[in-house]
Order: C-alpha cells, then sequence, then structure tokens
C-alpha cells in the first residue's frame, strides 16, 4: 500500500509539473518551442524528407518565404532540394519536384548562400531528370572550380554523365569522364557500363574495348544490366565487323603482353574477324570454361604494379632505418636485398612466426616448432621441382630456438640449407617477407590480413588482387594441415590471345553453378572443332 500511495504522490507531482509548465506564470517551456522558428522549420522538413511527403514540404517552404519570419538557411534549401531530387523517381511527382527544384535552387543562389556538395548533387538529379545534362554538368564544372573543403563526388557527376549517355551523346559522356579522372574520382560499374552503352550505340568500337577493360579493372563480376550490354554489342552487326588490324596473327607479341600484364588479357584490341558467338555456360572448378574449352586464367598483378609495390617497401624500410636512434644496431635492407639475389630460387615464403604462435594462446602455449616444420615439409613435397620454402622469423626468436637444445638441430640445418632467414632488431619482419613473395611472384604462406600494409603502400584493389594470387592459408586442425592454395583461375573479366572474352555474372549461388559468357569468333570456334578441342559447346545456352 505505502508503494502504491508513493507512486500516485509521483504521477501527481508529475502532472502539477506539466501545468505549472503550461501556466502564464511559467510560459519558458511553450516559449521556448517557438521561439526559433528557424528550428522548427528545419525539424518539419526533415520529419517531411524521412517520410518522403514532398507536397508538405512543399507547404512549409511557401508558408516560410510568405511569412517574411523566417531566415532561410543552407539546411533548409538542402532538404529541401534532397526531398525534390528523391521525389523525380516517382512520374506522379516528377514534374513538381523539377519545377518546385528549379524555384528552391534560385531562391538559394540570389540569397547568397554557399553551395556544398550535397546541394549541387540534388540539382544535378533535377537537370538530368529533365534531360538537361548540359546544365548538371555545367554546375558541378563551377562548383569544382571554386574548390574548398566540400569537393564533388561520384554520384555528383553521375547524373550528367548517366544523361548524356541515356541520350547516347557519347562525347560529352566522355567529357564528364575526362573531368572525373582530372579529379581522381573512379567510374563504377553503373557510369562504366553506360558509356559502353552509349559507345556500342554510337558505334565506337575502339571506346567499346576501353570501357570492356574498364570494367575488367574495376568490376569482379558484372550485373545483369551490364551482361545484357556486353551481349548486345557482340551479338550487333557492327562488332562482327571489327577487325584486328594485322594484330591477331602476331600470336608472340600477343602472349608476351598476356604475360607481362600477369595474364587474363593483352590489352592490345580486337584479334581476329567475323562475327561473334555468344554462349552463356559454366566453368569448372579448376577453370576450364564448358562452353569452348579453353582454360581461364589466374590472374596476377602486372610487371609495373608489382614494380611499385616492390619499391615501396624497399622504401618503408629505408625511412624505418632513418628513424632507428643511435642505441640501435643499424641495418641496411640491402643487405637482404643482396642474400636474396643470391639465394632467390624459391617458390614460397613463409611467415615463421604467423604459423609457430597459431593457435598457442593457452596455459602452457609457446612458439610451435612443429607447426612451423610441418608446413615447411608441406610445401616441399608440394613443390614440383622439390624446392625448399623460405621462412623469415626474427632473429630475437632464432636465438631462443637455438637456445633449445631439442631445436638446435633443425633450426641449424635449415640456416645452413638457406631456408631460415633471421630477421634483424629494429625492422618488421612484414616488410621482409611481403618484399621477398612480391620480388619472386611467388607464394606467401600466412593468416596475416596485411590491413596494416594496404593503405601504406598501393590501392585496395591492388593489394586484394596481389593477395587472392599469391597467398597460402593454412589450418590446423587436431595436428593436421591444411593449406589453402590460391584458386586455380580468377573470376573477373578475362580477355585470351586468341581473342576471346569471358564475363563472369553475378550471381548468388555458388562458384561452380555462376553464369559465364563465353564469347568468341566463330573462325576461333570453327578452328577448335577442327582440332577436336571443342568438347562441351553446347552445355551453355545458345543466345
Amino acid at each position: 500500500v505505502q508503494i502504491l500511495c508513493y507512486y500516485l504522490m509521483a504521477a501527481n507531482g508529475q502532472r502539477r509539473s506539466r501545468q505549472d509548465d503550461e501556466s502564464p506564470s511559467n510560459p519558458n517551456k511553450k516559449r521556448k518551442a517557438n521561439k526559433n522558428p528557424e528550428k522548427n522549420l528545419l525539424f518539419n522538413l526533415n520529419s517531411c524528407s524521412k517520410s518522403k511527403d514532398l507536397s508538405a514540404a512543399l507547404a512549409l517552404y511557401d508558408a516560410a518565404v510568405a511569412s517574411n519570419e523566417v531566415r532561410l538557411n543552407q539546411q533548409h534549401f538542402q532538404t529541401l532540394l534532397y526531398l525534390c531530387s528523391a521525389s523525380i523517381s516517382d512520374p506522379c511527382l516528377q514534374t513538381l519536384a523539377v519545377e518546385r527544384g528549379y524555384q528552391i535552387f534560385d531562391r538559394m543562389v540570389t540569397s547568397g548562400l554557399t553551395l556544398n556538395e550535397a546541394t549541387v548533387t540534388s540539382v544535378a538529379r533535377l537537370a538530368s531528370a529533365k534531360g538537361d545534362g548540359d546544365y548538371a554538368f555545367e554546375i558541378v564544372k563551377d562548383f569544382a572550380s571554386v574548390g574548398g573543403t566540400s569537393i564533388p563526388r561520384l554520384r555528383t557527376y553521375a547524373p550528367a554523365l548517366l544523361c548524356f549517355c541515356e541520350r547516347l551523346e557519347a562525347e560529352k559522356g566522355y567529357e564528364v569522364e575526362e573531368h572525373m579522372e582530372a579529379a581522381g574520382i573512379a567510374l563504377e560499374e553503373a557510369e562504366i557500363s553506360a558509356l559502353l552503352k552509349a559507345s556500342a550505340a554510337t558505334s565506337r568500337e575502339n571506346k567499346v574495348y576501353r570501357y570492356l577493360h574498364k570494367l575488367r579493372e574495376s568490376v569482379g563480376c558484372v550485373c545483369e544490366e551490364t551482361s545484357k550490354v556486353i551481349e548486345d554489342w557482340f551479338c550487333g552487326e557492327k562488332a562482327g565487323e571489327v577487325s584486328s588490324d594485322g594484330i591477331g596473327s602476331d600470336v608472340e607479341m600477343l602472349r608476351e603482353a598476356v604475360l607481362r600484364n600477369g595474364g587474363g588479357w593483352h590489352g592490345r584490341g580486337w584479334v581476329g574477324e567475323g562475327k561473334w558467338i555468344v554462349k552463356k555456360g559454366n566453368v569448372s572448378s579448376t577453370g576450364r570454361c564448358l562452353s569452348c574449352n579453353e582454360q581461364l586464367a589466374c590472374v596476377d598483378t602486372n610487371e609495373v604494379e608489382t614494380q611499385k609495390f616492390v619499391d615501396s617497401l624497399v622504401a618503408l624500410a629505408m625511412e624505418r632505418k632513418a628513424k632507428m636512434n643511435s642505441s640501435e644496431t643499424k641495418v641496411d635492407f640491402s643487405e637482404f636485398q643482396d642474400w636474396l639475389e643470391k639465394h632467390g630460387d624459391y617458390e614460397a615464403i613463409v611467415d615463421g612466426a604467423n604459423i609457430g604462435l597459431y593457435q598457442q594462446n593457452f596455459a602452457d602455449g609457446g612458439f610451435s616448432l612443429s607447426q612451423l616444420e610441418g608446413v615447411v615439409n608441406e610445401l616441399y613435397h608440394k613443390s614440383g621441382d622439390k624446392k625448399w620454402p623460405l621462412i623469415l622469423l626474427h632473429k630475437k626468436r632464432v636465438r631462443t630456438l637455438l637456445e633449445n637444445p631439442t631445436h638446435r638441430n633443425l633450426v641449424d640445418e635449415w640456416i645452413n640449407n638457406g631456408v631460415l632467414y633471421a630477421t634483424p632488431p629494429g625492422f618488421n619482419d612484414d616488410w621482409y617477407w611481403l618484399y621477398a613473395a612480391a620480388k619472386l611472384k611467388c607464394l606467401l604462406v600466412t593468416n596475416d590480413e596485411m590491413r596494416d600494409h594496404i593503405f601504406e603502400l598501393l590501392s585496395n584493389s591492388f593489394f586484394q588482387k596481389w593477395k587472392e594470387r599469391h597467398q597460402v592459408r593454412y589450418t590446423f586442425t587436431k595436428g593436421n594441415l591444411k593449406l589453402e592454395m590460391p584458386p586455380p583461375f580468377s573470376v573477373v573479366i578475362q580477355e585470351s590471345e586468341k581473342g576471346s572474352w569471358h564475363v563472369p555474372v553475378a550471381s548468388q549461388n555458388n562458384e561452380s553453378s555462376r553464369t559465364w559468357m563465353c564469347i568468341s569468333r566463330r573462325s576461333v570456334l570453327d578452328s577448335l572443332k577442327i582440332n577436336g578441342k571443342l568438347e562441351t559447346s553446347e552445355n551453355g545456352d545458345s543466345s
């Protein structure tokens, strides 16, 4: 009963407090809600934006303008313009959204308010919906020329680029792309696909070739819409008329270009003559196309990218040396470079610390030399030429192992046979095993995600490609070792020295059921039939 009385008294107290707040003697709370009409308007506009109520937002705006009591600021205009641009996808609202959006933007400019990227993006979208790509591009260029902290992004340029492409104004689309490249903004699949479609529709075969490679560089698997654009081009009359201009006859030159690029493409232009045959089918687990029997490549980084990667690692090591204090023994990274030049006949590099300390976080855990030995022996037996891998391990760790009589003989044997290199104090051993694997273009055995190195060295896309091709992961389950080797082929657009193309299509299913577009000249398919190499051309659906 006492508790019930307490809650009743508390409730009565709260009720009296609310009445006092609303009474003439204490009007502060009510007045506080009304004393800032700008904040009230912004709050109500944001509510309209969340509920996508364009009509209500416009009514609020019109009332604010008519009252002359509200000073409209950048946030008000930005919210209104965003809501207008978000409404253009509704056919019933598109005309209203564009017309009122333009009026609101004119008032914003007249008011002398500063434009930001979000505002410019909204106006560019409105212009694009109106079919005015020129204005959409012009406002972005003007905004970019001003500079400042707010700069254009992909979404800012996209409305103009997509508008030009939709209207088949290809040259204007290329101009937008050039402007984006100068600003350091990369195209994504939607924009590349639009440029590809416009180029195909206007019979610009060299541009089509360029954008196919743009897709190869930027996208793993293409979406269904993009695959349809590609299929339409190769099935069209113009594609069949495109010839190699003599390039296709120089098979050796194309083969060298493919090797130099890391496999999977040559980039030297169209190869062969005649009509194209487009088939949709699958690829085997080993990378064999079941439509034309061609082996797909495991695409590596090209020579220029790899050398840049190697140089970056050396620069990091040298920078570390310069920062070492006088009490540290200065060791030149070039000592390892010279050593690797003399002993560098390795097929695999082993991150010794990562393997030795794997799953050792228990009471009696420590460095497991037996795990490291298991990986080394497995790599030796997997090597076709029976080559030992190279283990990289910190000198302090090596010294500890040598002090243990149980481990001394094995470690000495590794050192004497050039299987183990001890990295010096003051240096990160990551740089050593990364450098060795990149320099020798060989496998790297580690479970390290190497996230610390990605942004210091090169772009994320490069590093992901390099890891996919070179990193070997491992597990120990109840003492049993399992090595996870790199995949036998890359799931990316591939161009062969024969001139054929293979395009993977995005899918929610597993890899074995993924649809691949197999695109070859009829002359190439005929030669394969003559040589008896076309085994399962009927496995895919003909297009």
